[in-house]
């Protein structure tokens, strides 16, 4: 699977483990930096990056490896929440209040972000409020501790994290970042929009133009790179997210959501018996989304703008997640007679 912008959102469950987790008071352990896949990573770096092999030595012994981390990577909630619990989670009235007063706070820079890069801004804030809680919940670990577990001692994502970590460290080298201070996620994403540090390196953006890229406090950037990740991924400014679908009484096979792929068009789907509220053109690429509700599952239909969102997440009940928390935001500024 394509790997995502980020870990996963964090949960709370239950309540007890996840303060621990948060807290990073389970076990941990320093690294033995003489072990044979940490000297690898070392010479690796020091002969491909250039990296001074004693400065990288020094920050691994400081590393520490926590079970925490790992026993996080192993429950992220998209693999084990239905939709209607998982909804419950970033659709309520306190996140799209939220979300409503930080549009509102940061209206300008919102605005002139998205006449830079055809964003529309709740689907900006949407991302932020259900990565973040909008800029207040950045990560309790610290990035180097959570992208060492993850690349030695986690033998399943060992590859992916090896890189991220050389990412990580290239970025603190490059970009001015303390390799000690920055802290993320269980699985080292960073900041308000919890990128993953390649992530972080090839989509940030210096909207503030003051020379540096700051994701944790400077909303422009932030909302810039949030932005330019989701044009770069085929967003279509203007273009329909998602629809609403019924299907014929005899049904349809439920979608290998593994995938997430535009296989489809509009007119396919309609041909094998979907009827699809305010359907855009046949030929428009379309994925069939299964939503399960507590009385049984209800039927969506994703478009290019929904595929978009999930190449920040691999998820659907992701980027379901976001779509409707964006059209509630905005719904609720809109109230506030905020906007037309």
């Amino acid at each position: 699977m394509t790997e995502s912008v980020h870990a996963p959102p964090r949960l709370c469950r239950p309540l007890v483990l996840a303060c621990l987790i948060g807290a990073g008071l389970a076990p941990a352990s320093a690294f033995d930096t003489h072990r044979a896949a940490i000297k690898q990573f070392i010479a690796y770096m020091g002969e491909h990056d250039s990296f001074d092999a004693r400065k990288l030595r020094k920050l691994l012994a400081t590393a520490q490896s926590r079970q925490a981390i790992i026993d996080a990577m192993d429950k992220p909630a998209e693999k084990t929440l239905p939709w209607y619990q998982y909804r419950t989670i970033f659709l309520n009235e306190k996140r799209i209040q939220l979300g409503a007063d930080f549009w509102l706070a940061h209206r300008r820079e919102l605005e002139s972000s998205s006449a830079r890069t055809g964003v529309a801004p709740e689907y900006v804030v949407a991302i932020l409020g259900v990565e973040t809680y909008y800029g207040r919940q950045t990560g309790r670990f610290r990035v180097i501790d959570a992208l060492a577990t993850l690349a030695f001692d986690y033998p399943a994502r060992a590859k992916y994290f090896r890189s991220e970590l050389e990412q990580f460290l290239l970025l603190t080298r490059d970009f001015g970042i303390k390799p000690l201070q920055a802290m993320g996620s269980y699985a080292g994403a960073m900041g308000a929009p919890q990128f993953m540090p390649s992530t972080y390196r090839r989509y940030g953006l210096d909207a503030s133009d003051n020379g540096r890229i700051d994701l944790w406090t400077d909303w422009p950037d932030v909302f810039d790179s949030v932005a330019y990740f989701l044009k770069e991924h085929g967003w279509n400014t203007g273009a329909p997210v998602m629809s609403d679908a019924i299907v014929a009484p005899y049904g349809l096979a439920a979608p290998d959501e593994r995938a997430l792929e535009l296989s489809d068009t509009v007119a396919s789907l309609e041909a094998e018996g979907l009827h699809i509220d305010a359907a855009p053109a046949p030929d428009a690429p379309a994925m069939l989304i299964a939503a399960d509700e507590a009385d049984g599952v209800h039927w969506r239909v994703g478009y290019g703008n929904f595929y978009a969102i999930t190449r920040y997440n691999h998820s659907p009940l992701y980027a379901m997640a976001v779509t409707e928390l964006a059209a509630a935001i905005k719904r609720r500024v809109r109230a506030a007679a905020a906007l037309p």
